[in-house]
């Protein structure tokens, strides 16, 4: 399964020649990435927000053949008052070529027990980490502890201009497992079987505005 990341919570799933999109952004409201220009065969948004919700950037092609993903949704919040900040928000867990991954769009608490025995296991974990609109980085690590995912993707986080301002670098998710930490010199991997336990920091997509 080819796994690429485009930027702030946006990546990309593909499986036999398919292609789906997770929650791509609106690049006003996702600082310093790039506009978003897409083809795949379908697009999947955690929630509502311009950071997230921008299907009109992901040209939808057909002609793929069916799904290769089983789909699997969990309704989660967006904020630890079960929603009355920012709404709720969808949790999607995906299985192809014997796989299992999930992205957690913008999780903004800790998931119901049920939610968690879901999640467990997986082969790769889309995570964010910068805290303020999300779960933070402590937190991000103690549910990765927990669930025990083979490949973890740090997403939605800030630093050097990106994105909200106000979210953490993903230095300080990272920190906390130094000893698993793989950086990547392209934004993509090829996940397989195989693939050895890491936390995976992409390089940032080509046209990446950075500062600092």
């Amino acid at each position: 399964m080819r796994i690429i990341w485009h930027g702030h919570s946006c990546f990309e799933l593909g499986s036999g020649g398919y292609s789906l999109v997770l929650d791509p952004y609106y690049y006003r409201e996702a600082r310093g990435y790039p506009p978003l220009r897409l083809r795949a065969d379908a697009v999947l948004c955690s929630h509502e927000h311009y950071d997230h919700n921008c299907r009109e950037a992901v040209e939808l092609r057909g002609g793929a053949g069916p799904c290769p993903f089983e789909t699997e949704e969990l309704v989660t919040f967006h904020d630890v008052l079960h929603g009355r900040l920012r709404g709720e928000n969808t949790v999607r867990i995906l299985r192809a070529e014997g796989l299992k991954v999930a992205h957690l769009g913008d999780l903004g608490c800790r998931p119901l027990p049920s939610q968690l025995e879901r999640l467990r296991g997986c082969d790769a974990l889309m995570i964010p980490v910068g805290g303020i609109l999300t779960i933070d980085a402590a937190q991000a690590w103690a549910l990765c502890e927990e669930l025990s995912p083979r490949v973890i993707l740090p997403m939605h986080y800030g630093g050097r201009g990106l994105g909200n301002r106000r979210l953490a670098p993903p230095e300080e998710f990272t920190g906390f497992c130094p000893g698993l930490l793989r950086v990547y010199g392209s934004n993509s991997l090829e996940l397989t079987a195989d693939t050895p336990r890491q936390v995976a920091l992409f390089a940032l997509p080509e046209g990446t505005e950075v500062s600092g």
